[in-house]
């Protein structure tokens, strides 16, 4: 392939990945200034939050796309912070649940406001038509890749 036949630019997962990071960029700074938390903290933190139940760590990397390393560091900062607490399975002591201590549910609520804000600020910087086609678009793509990623397409 020609070099010139190629546009990086116009590579949706390109573009995808590159507008994700610019927003993720943003909203980790505003978390990581405020409570000093890595992005895997975040996302784990996220996870068990808007779950409302205890998760195993395997469920929180499916969750949130995260390698089970990173989630295990996170796991294991979120409990130094007494954020988190585990609980060995009765049936099957490889796996643990993991679920928010009280400390833990009212660091997620502050960091949801936190999030609201952030989403009211990119609504207000996208406008309302912009985010709703933003929004379309995004579950398209979703809907998509669930659909190829299932066998037979379906």
């Amino acid at each position: 392939m020609a070099r010139d036949e190629f546009e990086l630019e116009s590579f949706l997962p390109y573009r995808l990945n590159r507008a994700a990071e610019f927003v993720a960029l943003r909203f980790a700074a505003q978390y990581r200034a405020r409570y000093q938390l890595t992005r895997p903290e975040w996302r784990t933190l996220a996870a068990l939050g808007s779950s409302g139940r205890s998760m195993t760590a395997t469920e929180i990397g499916a969750h949130s796309s995260m390698h089970k390393t990173k989630v295990s560091r996170a796991v294991f900062s979120l409990e130094q912070r007494r954020w988190l607490k585990r609980e060995e399975d009765g049936r099957d002591r490889r796996f643990e649940h993991l679920a928010l201590t009280p400390a833990g549910e009212q660091a997620y609520k502050e960091l949801t406001e936190l999030a609201s804000r952030y989403q009211a600020e990119l609504l207000s910087m996208l406008g309302t038509e912009d985010m709703k086609a933003l929004s379309t678009g995004l579950r398209g793509v979703e809907r998509a890749m669930k659909k190829s990623a299932t066998p037979e397409g379906g």
